[in-house]
């Protein structure tokens, strides 16, 4: 039987691919050796060097033949410290029920032997485990009975992994000064082991944490050394490291520093899809426009940090959203949303808090090693106090239950004395929040009365406008139409002067009719109660109807019509088009002189009709374009110096809008203009 395996053995090391200098000289060792037991032990050194390249194949391999020759020979060590390296493999592949069912069974067979170091790296590898697995106060408890013995020894590579692993658990705790205390330790081994990852992650937490206690400094210190020892291929860390960074600058208002890193993380982050990295590069991001008064870019940012934090469950950077989201509409004077915003903010705070709390009152007994956590090892450690009588060991075991008794009675004390200060805090933040609830809503108030304030103002500019208009130009209008019939009632004139009057008295209450028509439709839009009706029409037709009502301004002008209208359907409202285009045509009249021509036309363009008024008359300055159609009235006088409101293109385009329409002019001074109407054929 041993002759089978040590052939087996010799065989793979002839198979194996040797990886460095001294595993092949581990693997011809091991083909020379005579002695079982030194082939175990040789096969050992080899499993471990092979573990540490991280060929587990390979090393489980080495570890299946060696341990039925350990068991063959009976060899106790060899079959402790196979076990021990099969169950890292194990937990190295999370199969955390045989990793701990293997360390049980070596940790027995070297507390057998009185191996201590034997026992304190099974320890420190369960503290592994533990802590893996989140049970932090259990993890801690192991590799800190492994550290006493690794001190003593001073073995580095031991050391550095009971440090890092003693550093993870306080900082999943919340021991924050605990854990920088360890990971400065394991910092300091892994720049003397030359482990470049262990110093990247080292560097990250303690930048970290030296951020959440605010000494900002030293984190940026931290941070740039993270950038310096990454390699190029390390784009998913340096995607992690680049906001933090930018993050640690903002808080001193370097915004030129912050915007570099940030920007660099931003872009790093969406070409990787590291949605992490990318939450933190947004936040920071709106944080920084949101300080500059970048108003809008600051809000699209943030939204989308938002919505990334909801979806990977990101609460801390959920909860740092909800609170910028909050200054932002603040800013904004949007109240309504601000107080949503606080809300959220509060809820997710105190949710988290609550948490804290009780991991906190859970975790604080459990920072230092407990006595009596490792009686094994205890007993172990201190061999000389083996011969004590009977009667120490009763005074020993007294004083620990003292001790205990005390203990227990200070954590009720304190366990007491935090439910009082969490409910007198939880008191605390709901006054705070009823009273922030009421400001927000007195402020909420304020600017309702000030729209409602500035709406009654308009009201009375629309009235004071209105009686301008009635008692200037419409009454010059109905002034001279009256005149005229008084003429004619006194017989002052004969039939012959009234039939050539007839003209301008017709113009003139042409005016008057436009004039009041335009000034109904100006003040119900001004008052908000215009509602179209919209159907289908034919465009060719209104522009009939309207083209009768100006014929004879046409003749008295001397100018030329051109019809190029066509049959063409609009889904609109009739009444309120027929509007429009009078407005246009009359317009066009206006602004000709004799000889100028008049062009009327519509086409399809885009599954919408569009119809144009355009003229050969004055045309409009590039100055007068920009103030058409605002609602302030602007007026000018025609070529026959006509008058009028300056309201008609600013109703025109009211009524095209309510339509769901468009309208545009186009236009070069002394050449002429043509407006352009947009209307739909269909029901939007």
């Amino acid at each position: 039987m041993r002759k089978k395996i040590t052939l087996i053995l010799f065989l793979f090391v002839f198979l194996g691919y040797s990886q460095t200098k001294e595993i092949d000289s581990l693997y011809i060792q091991l083909a020379f050796e005579e002695s079982d037991s030194l082939k175990v032990d040789t096969s050992i050194q080899l499993i471990e060097k092979l573990y540490e390249i991280q060929d587990y194949g390979k090393a489980l391999k080495y570890i299946f033949e060696s341990e039925k020759l350990s068991n063959a020979m009976n060899y106790t060590a060899g079959i402790a410290e196979i076990t021990y390296y099969k169950s890292l493999i194990y937990a190295t592949k999370n199969d955390y029920i045989n990793a701990v069912t293997g360390y049980a069974k070596s940790k027995s067979l070297f507390e057998k032997l009185k191996d201590t170091l034997g026992i304190a790296k099974v320890n420190n590898s369960i503290g592994l485990i533990e802590i893996k697995r989140r049970n932090y106060s259990k993890g801690l408890q192991y590799s800190l009975s492994a550290i006493r013995v690794f001190e003593k020894r001073n073995l580095k590579p031991e050391l550095c992994s009971a440090y890092n692993n003693l550093a993870k658990a306080y900082y999943y705790i919340g021991a924050f000064d605990k854990s920088i205390e360890y990971y400065l330790k394991t910092l300091q081994l892994q720049k003397q082991l030359n482990r470049t990852d262990g110093i990247i992650e080292s560097n990250s937490r303690l930048a970290e944490m030296y951020s959440n206690q605010k000494e900002y400094r030293k984190s940026i210190e931290y941070y740039e050394t993270v950038l310096k020892n990454l390699g190029p291929n390390n784009d998913s860390i340096r995607g992690n490291i680049l906001p933090k960074l930018g993050g640690e600058y903002l808080k001193f208002n370097d915004y030129d520093k912050a915007s570099e890193y940030l920007i660099q993380g931003l872009i790093l982050n969406r070409k990787s899809n590291n949605k992490r990295g990318l939450t933190i590069s947004l936040n920071n991001l709106g944080e920084l426009n949101l300080s500059q008064k970048k108003l809008i870019l600051a809000e699209q940012q943030l939204l989308e940090a938002g919505a990334l934090a909801k979806s990977t469950n990101n609460k801390p950077e959920l909860l740092r959203h909800y609170k910028l989201m909050k200054e932002l509409d603040s800013t904004k004077k949007q109240f309504d949303r601000a107080f949503v915003w606080q809300r959220n903010y509060y809820d997710l705070k105190n949710s988290l808090e609550k948490k804290n709390l009780v991991q906190d009152t859970l975790t604080d007994a459990t920072l230092e090693l407990n006595p009596e956590f490792d009686n094994d090892i205890s007993k172990l450690v201190s061999a000389d106090n083996k011969n004590a009588d009977n009667i120490k060991s009763e005074e020993k075991l007294n004083r620990f239950q003292l001790i205990f008794y005390a203990l227990l009675g200070a954590l009720a004390i304190v366990s007491t004395f935090l439910i009082l200060i969490y409910l007198k805090r939880n008191n605390s933040i709901k006054y705070t929040q009823e009273l922030e609830e009421k400001n927000i809503k007195i402020e909420l108030q304020n600017k309702a009365f000030q729209e409602q304030t500035k709406h009654l103002e308009n009201v009375n500019n629309v009235k004071d406008k209105l009686f301008s208009i009635i008692s200037h130009d419409l009454k010059d209008s109905l002034s001279s139409i009256n005149g005229f019939i008084d003429l004619l009632k006194d017989g002052t004139l004969s039939r012959e002067e009234f039939d050539n009057l007839i003209p301008e008295l017709s113009e003139n209450a042409n005016n008057a009719s436009l004039l009041l028509f335009n000034l109904l439709n100006w003040s119900k839009s001004q008052m908000h109660s215009l509602e179209p009706k919209p159907s289908l029409f034919d465009i060719q037709e209104v522009f009939e109807d309207k083209l009768k009502l100006i014929e004879q301004r046409l003749d008295n002008k001397g100018i030329d019509l051109i019809d190029h209208s066509l049959r063409d359907f609009a889904y609109a409202d009739r009444s309120m088009i027929e509007i429009v285009i009078q407005n246009l045509l009359a317009n066009a009249v206006k602004f000709c002189k004799k000889g100028d021509s008049i062009t009327i036309s519509n086409h399809i363009s885009n599954g919408s009709c569009i119809l144009s008024v355009a003229d050969t008359g004055v045309g409009i300055s590039k100055e007068n374009i920009d103030r058409l159609f605002k609602s302030n009235s602007f007026t000018t006088i025609g070529t026959s110096n006509e008058k009028g409101t300056g309201l008609g293109l600013s109703i025109c385009k009211e009524l095209v809008e309510l339509n769901h329409g468009k309208i545009w002019v186009e236009s070069n001074l002394n050449i002429g203009s043509t407006f352009y109407v947009q209307l739909p054929k269909t029901k939007p």
